[in-house]
């Protein structure tokens, strides 16, 4: 798994892995989404507990910059999204399992201030769904929802739009459609996957976040329920751009439980004040928990200070001091002494040469070294690098959905599709599907 900043790794590398190595490539790009596969989050959710996961990595990877205001809104949107993501998981049809009826399913609550017993279709439905299942996880929490005032609702529907003004986008719409990833099963076989993101715009990196959370829960849930513990494939994380790519909840717990599920992270960052920023008081135990951290250089002073300090210490050093008096009586003398001093200084440290690095190893003292010429690699002439015109990736190739031109030597079946006479179904309606009152076992 990879986050791939413009796409560099995947066109060096891709061609690399899927022709020499066997490997199954899935990318998702952010840059241009007509040519990324297909991503559906809401595929992945099996039970309740999914879906909290799911809600509160989307509402902390969108909440925006700054300080966030009063808890009761993010609390009361929560219980929305619950309750909505609920139903359709739970009570509505496969094809409609996705983002995409979400965001339409908020769009179609209309409220009315003066008004706290209108109705709107959505609240249709959950009348519906109550009669049928009247202590579901769904109608629970949306009654809770239910419990604000017809202003107060309105201001949480505007906020949850706000939320999901991203998923309007209509080629997004589409990327979300239906699934294609398959994050469950990367430790299933060699599979390489690629999120190609911008490192210029961050309006999508969000979902990065979205996708990497729900990675590391369904790996380990399934390197325990169906492998046995350990996954036949180790899935190495390569976390590109951490610092501008969101925040997985709870990622200080996973970092030391998924090691023993054949799964492995690497987090860069500019400078630790990033990951700080990011996770706060959290931020020493995810580096705490890290193998080996690599420093390849950086003028960022916190950054600097605690390597110096925290993770270099003190060298023993001699100091050698010489005396002498000139008067009546001449005299001499010297002094050895043995001192302490930071094995590289912050100063040191700012100027240290672009070609090397240090290494702290768990249980070793750190290794000043010289970075590897990825040249000398003996793979390195299999990159796009080494031959662009043998070896470059074509992600053209591997996502063509569209049909350039007809082949008039082909043969074709054609199909005739018969259109029933019917009146045509709002397309609210369509989507939100909501039950009749009068007879709730209609439910379509």
């Amino acid at each position: 798994m990879v986050v791939d900043p413009k796409g560099g790794v995947l066109e060096q590398a891709g061609f690399f892995l899927q022709r020499k190595k066997g490997y199954k490539i899935k990318v998702f790009n952010s840059i241009d989404f007509s040519r990324s596969m297909h991503y559906n989050p809401l595929a992945y959710i099996r039970n309740e507990a999914d879906i909290l996961k799911f809600v509160n990595t989307l509402i902390a990877n969108t909440k925006g910059e700054g300080k966030e205001g009063d808890p009761f809104w993010t609390k009361s949107e929560t219980l929305l999204y619950c309750a909505l993501i609920a139903y359709i998981i739970f009570e509505g049809p496969d094809a409609d399992k996705n983002m995409n009826t979400l965001v339409d399913m908020i769009s179609g609550m209309e409220v009315k201030e003066d008004d706290d017993d209108f109705m709107n279709a959505v609240d249709y439905m959950f009348a519906g769904l109550e009669k049928r299942k009247p202590d579901c996880f769904a109608v629970k929490q949306y009654k809770k929802y239910k419990l604000a005032s017809g202003k107060t609702a309105r201001s949480i529907l505007i906020s949850c739009g706000a939320r999901l003004a991203p998923f309007d986008i209509p080629q997004l719409r589409e990327i979300m459609s239906y699934d294609e990833m398959e994050l469950d099963k990367l430790g299933d076989r060699r599979t390489a996957a690629f999120f190609i993101i911008s490192d210029t715009d961050t309006t999508y990196n969000f979902i990065v976040a979205l996708a990497f959370s729900q990675m590391f829960n369904l790996l380990c849930e399934r390197a325990d329920n169906v492998h046995g513990g350990r996954l036949p494939h180790h899935v190495r994380v390569l976390w590109d751009e951490a610092a501008n790519t969101g925040q997985v909840p709870n990622l200080e717990k996973l970092v030391a439980v998924i090691r023993s599920r054949e799964v492995s992270l690497t987090l860069f960052y500019q400078q630790l004040a990033q990951c700080k920023a990011i996770y706060d008081k959290n931020a020493e135990t995810i580096l705490g928990n890290m193998d080996s951290v690599v420093f390849l250089g950086g003028r960022e002073a916190s950054t600097i200070k605690e390597i110096s300090e925290n993770w270099l210490g003190k060298a023993t050093i001699s100091m050698q001091t010489e005396g002498r008096s000139r008067g009546q009586s001449e005299s001499y003398n010297q002094n050895t002494q043995r001192l302490g001093r930071e094995l590289m200084t912050p100063a040191e440290l700012a100027t240290m040469p672009g070609d090397r690095c240090i290494l702290q190893l768990r249980g070793l003292p750190p290794f000043y070294s010289k970075k590897y010429d990825l040249k000398l690699h003996p793979n390195y002439r299999y990159t796009a690098e080494a031959d662009k015109k043998k070896n470059a990736f074509s992600l053209e190739r591997l996502i063509n959905r569209r049909m350039k031109t007809l082949n008039p030597n082909e043969q074709y079946t054609v199909y005739e599709a018969d259109v029933p006479d019917e009146t045509p179904i709002d397309e609210d309606e369509d989507i939100l599907n909501y039950d009749d009152l009068d007879d709730p076992d209609a439910f379509v």
